[in-house]
């Protein structure tokens, strides 16, 4: 296959999402004001937001063969990612059900199905990364194909961007060929070891890896690397409708900069504009912003 600028190593999930006042809590029933499906999974999504956001772009990663793999196939084709490398697996596809209260904030919890089944690379993957500019994965699949996938792009000198979410304990075969991290605050604590200060664990990250991103929400973006001083990337203020998808629409967003050779710095604050403009739609997929519309906001200001 032709070379994509980016390769998303990750997960597809249908997203069942429920409009609720507020978010259940334990041992309580409350209902859902509306209810939606829509395409989603942090990898399909990151890779929907590095294809709008202008870079050639193929996901790696699994569906099954049901309904929910056909939706989530062909809405990756829609918005122009190349699915050459897609799996159909004997699974069924991923499932997230979203619970989404008024005031815009999230809770999700998933069933992996299809991205829980232990997949190789093959030569079409390996052929894919080494002809990439930047490899980008999560952790919503196994371990292993991640740490293969980011082997693979030390290897040919291609740049590995994790963003590690769900956070887990990184083995030191995935510490060593990363190139940037991308953390909210919780997960940037879980992994340093750090008791209650992000900032300060986004820094002491950088023993284990180059670069770091630690998202803030609306306050932007805090970008840390080895011998220079942290650089906060400001954030954009506005009225969020529903956040599921923003971290993802910020990854790919910023690897789809990072590809065409854009610094860090730079590409982080492109993120946050598609971050600011995702808020204020529903849904994860179907609320990923355009090139154009990413543009039209950073030239306005």
């Amino acid at each position: 296959m032709t070379g994509a600028g980016v390769v998303v190593v990750g997960s597809a999930n249908l997203d069942l999402v429920l409009a609720v006042e507020r978010l259940v809590r334990p041992g309580e029933t409350v209902l859902a004001q509306g209810v939606s499906r829509n395409p989603g999974g942090k990898g399909a999504n990151q890779a929907v937001a590095a294809a709008r956001g202008g870079a050639a772009t193929a996901f790696l990663g699994a569906v099954g063969d049901d309904a929910d793999g056909r939706v989530l196939t062909a809405a990756l084709v829609d918005a122009g990612v190349d699915t050459r490398l897609l799996r159909v697996v004997d699974a069924p596809s991923g499932l997230a059900v979203i619970g989404v209260e008024t005031s815009g904030e999230n809770a999700i919890v998933v069933a992996a199905g299809a991205n829980a089944v232990p997949v190789s690379l093959t030569p079409a993957d390996e052929q894919a990364i080494d002809g990439s500019a930047v490899v980008l994965a999560q952790l919503e699949v196994p371990l292993e194909l991640v740490v293969a996938a980011g082997a693979r792009a030390r290897a040919a000198g291609v740049r590995m961007v994790l963003n590690a979410a769900p956070v887990r304990t990184l083995p030191d075969a995935l510490w060593a060929v990363l190139d940037v991290l991308v953390v909210n605050e919780h997960e940037a604590v879980v992994l340093a070891g750090a008791a209650d200060d992000p900032r300060a664990a986004a820094v002491a990250l950088l023993e284990r890896v180059p670069e770091v991103l630690l998202t803030l929400g609306a306050e932007g973006a805090l970008y840390v690397a080895r011998r220079t001083d942290p650089v906060v990337v400001p954030g954009r203020r506005v009225p969020a409708v529903d956040t599921t998808g923003a971290g993802d629409t910020f990854c790919g967003v910023l690897v789809a900069a990072l590809a065409t050779g854009v610094p860090t710095e730079a590409a982080a604050e492109r993120a946050n504009v598609a971050a600011s403009l995702s808020v204020q739609r529903a849904g994860a997929i179907p609320s990923v912003p355009t090139r154009d519309e990413v543009d039209a906001v950073l030239a306005a200001h």
